[in-house]
């Protein structure tokens, strides 16, 4: 059981949520249900031996997580996985209905499996954690990764083909078409954006560049901004 503020919210529930599930009790200590139901859940989450961590919050001194869950009554308890709200609900519950609660936030034994092999990260194993579940974009990135270190490009973006667009896909994309990164980029990215204005491939070829290199990188902000006013 670990004690949640405000400040402590982001790493100790959202991001721990995303290796194991988090129960998340906002309470105070004037609330006379709160007193029934915590010692409930402290018991129930206990059973699961580190399975799932109990996040205690006090409401009274912590607003900004009230806020953000919109409680409008106390006891609420909320189960968070992968950094999302799994399950809910507001007011004491007995002991069988707490377990059932719990038991709900926990990997089933297909996920469990998944997790295993995506644990294993190379890949065959990758390669079963999809046939297993094939919609997982977190497996399918990672194995896409893999197969352009492997040199198959092609290969890797009919993978990704498969699920839906975010920054990493966008990424991985990048470098399947374009591979990492050279010792002279900075050549590469001056000569591409000569044409680019009037060449759709050398266009994508220079933001696929600016993709692999990342947001950090200040040579990515600068030649976006060079290639829009060329454009514009």
């Amino acid at each position: 059981m670990v004690d949640v503020t405000d400040a402590t919210f982001e790493d100790e529930v959202i991001e721990l949520s995303k290796t194991v599930p988090v129960v998340v009790d906002l309470w105070a200590p004037w609330c006379g249900p709160c007193r029934t139901l915590g010692p409930i859940i402290e018991d129930v989450v206990a059973e699961h031996d580190g399975q799932v961590v109990l996040a205690k919050v006090n409401v009274d001194e912590n607003p900004q997580i009230s806020q953000a869950f919109r409680v409008q009554g106390i006891p609420a308890v909320y189960g968070l996985r992968n950094g999302q709200v799994l399950d809910s609900f507001v007011g004491a519950q007995g002991r069988d209905a707490v377990a059932a609660f719990v038991a709900g936030l926990l990997p089933s034994a297909e996920e469990g499996e998944v997790a295993a092999l995506l644990a294993t990260g190379d890949i065959p194993s990758l390669r079963l954690a999809l046939e297993l579940d094939p919609a997982n974009e977190e497996v399918t990135v990672r194995l896409a990764e893999l197969m352009v270190a492997d040199d198959r490009g092609e290969e890797a973006l009919e993978l990704l083909a498969r699920v839906p667009e975010t920054n990493e896909t966008r990424r991985v994309a990048a470098l399947a078409r374009t591979g990492a990164p050279s010792d002279d980029v900075d050549a590469r990215l001056d000569a591409l954006l000569e044409t680019a204005p009037s060449d759709a491939d050398a266009r994508q070829e220079l933001l696929d560049l600016l993709e692999v290199l990342g947001p950090d990188d200040p040579r990515t902000a600068r030649y976006r901004k060079a290639l829009t006013s060329r454009m514009f």
